[in-house]
């Protein structure tokens, strides 16, 4: 999941969030480190949003 897919699961956030966000220590590392950008992994990214945005987790 990159940038943009975070943005969009978040509510259409803002890019400056996005990396304030992913920068935070809260969130998970990166899986790899592209010429585009970061890339996580899904599971990752949805566990960090159960934590901490449970509004926006998907029902399960």
């Amino acid at each position: 999941m990159g940038a943009h897919e975070i943005r969009m699961r978040l509510g259409g956030i803002s890019r400056q969030r996005v990396y304030a966000i992913t920068s935070h220590r809260s969130f998970p590392a990166p899986v790899a480190e592209l010429q585009q950008g970061n890339v996580w992994l899904a599971e990752d990214v949805e566990r960090w949003i159960r934590e901490h945005r449970p509004e926006l987790a998907d029902e399960e």
